[in-house]
């Protein structure tokens, strides 16, 4: 199995919730009530992404920002 690195940004909003977003796959954002939640949830997110690229056998980004 391939492993790809991806460069993520994380915020709290106003709300508390933790937005991440992984700025190499333009509008895979996700969120969590935890910082490790949202973690988890990106990488769910970033998965079904890459998954996606191949379907539509669409270039995957390899450069980490």
């Amino acid at each position: 199995m391939e492993v790809m690195k991806f460069r993520i940004l994380i915020e709290q909003d106003e709300d508390g919730m933790y937005v991440v977003e992984c700025t190499n796959l333009p509008g895979c954002i996700s969120q969590g009530k935890t910082k490790v939640e949202a973690i988890k949830n990106i990488k769910e997110a970033i998965k079904g992404y890459i998954e996606s690229l191949k379907k539509h056998n669409e270039p995957i980004p390899v450069k980490l920002d």
